[in-house]
């Protein structure tokens, strides 16, 4: 790839609730401001690595606080070799490379009780010193200082991105927490995390069959949804609070799950069952922001789940679901391009968060800034 002139190159990277890997992608921004996602790189994590997120974030974790650091140190560096991949990947000079936005990988968020903060690991320090490029990283503690719940941050992203000014959008991200922005033509963009995504599917197909996802979701399929166990879930007091709104692992978990449960329950049954309540949480969350839905686009790892889309159609219907590839970006790239966007926003001293998503006091500008040198 030949570096452009007038091209304003920044990278973006994302490791999300899944915990599965670490997804970096190069955007090109034109005189206008608008990104395009010009080449990417994505590297697996180590399962041991995998395997210590997620006890850390298991309320009953006692590990050491030397075990944090640690993780945090090699996350740096695991985020730094990911760039370097893509920059030499993608043939444009590091110096041609504004910044990285990093995001970092969430293992505790608590917007809903004092002290308020969420926090993710990943030595930004390190970052800017193995690649040599100027990083942005912590950009939900701002907003949370300002009386916000630090995320979701993407909507304005999406906002800038995917709105049209006819058609009224909600664009769902399903990662292991999935969220919404809703982009109607007669009100103003806002979003919130709707609740599970794929990290209860996730948990579930790991501890019973001992693989890390269940692929196409063809084990979910094999299975019935059980009623009971559905209407237990739904019972959450999350699902029915308002907005603004965000959570995390540290409550849609195994141990809350395994509070719902019974021993007669079939495991494929469960299965199918966490679908149906990835599905019916997204449909109820965005009907109720939006009661004149266009068209949706999903973005994200659930985008792969096939049963998962299946139910999803079955329920917006007759609205068509379809997945930001139908916009032009790839869905697995878009939440690490939000982040090259967030990025940007910081540079140039813009906001980067949208109070009426996040219930912040005001706009503000996001994220702390470690210089390349």
């Amino acid at each position: 790839m030949a570096e452009q002139a007038n091209t304003d190159y920044f990278i973006g990277i994302m490791s999300g609730t899944s915990m599965d890997a670490i997804d970096a992608v190069l955007v090109g921004f034109n005189e206008q401001g608008h990104p395009q996602g010009l080449e990417a790189h994505s590297q697996t994590f180590p399962p041991e690595l995998r395997n210590q997120l997620i006890a850390c974030i298991q309320p009953d974790w006692q590990g050491p606080l030397s075990e944090l650091a640690s993780l945090h140190v090699t996350l740096g560096e695991l985020y730094a070799e990911a760039s370097n991949h893509l920059i030499k990947k993608s043939k444009i000079p590091p110096e041609a490379i504004s910044a990285i936005g990093n995001h970092g990988q969430t293992v505790w968020h608590q917007p809903d009780q004092p002290p308020y903060f969420s926090w993710q690991l990943g030595d930004a320090n390190r970052i800017a010193e193995l690649t040599g490029i100027t990083t942005v990283a912590d950009f939900r503690n701002r907003d949370m200082a300002a009386g916000g719940q630090g995320a979701p941050l993407v909507p304005a992203f999406h906002q800038a991105v995917f709105a049209h000014s006819s058609k009224n959008r909600v664009i769902v991200n399903i990662g292991g927490i999935s969220n919404i922005s809703v982009l109607c033509t007669d009100q103003q963009t806002f979003g919130f995390d709707t609740g599970p995504g794929n990290a209860l599917m996730d948990a579930w197909s790991l501890r019973e069959r001992g693989l890390a996802y269940d692929e196409s979701g063809n084990w979910a399929r094999s299975g019935k949804v059980i009623p009971e166990l559905l209407s237990a879930l739904l019972e959450d007091p999350y699902f029915k609070r308002g907005y603004p709104k965000s959570t995390g692992k540290e409550h849609f978990n195994l141990h809350w799950l395994d509070s719902k449960l019974n021993t007669s329950m079939d495991a494929a049954d469960v299965q199918a069952t966490l679908v149906e309540l990835t599905a019916q949480t997204i449909v109820d969350s965005s009907t109720q922001a939006c009661n004149a839905i266009d068209e949706v686009y999903i973005c994200g790892g659930g985008a792969k789940n096939d049963y998962l889309m299946q139910r999803l159609n079955a329920l917006f219907s007759p609205t068509v679901v379809g997945t930001t590839d139908d916009l032009g970006v790839n869905t697995d790239w878009v939440e690490a391009m939000a982040f090259a966007w967030l990025a940007r926003q910081t540079l140039l001293g813009l906001p980067g968060n949208l109070p009426a998503v996040t219930g912040a006091s005001g706009l503000r500008v996001l994220g702390a800034i470690y210089p390349a040198g």
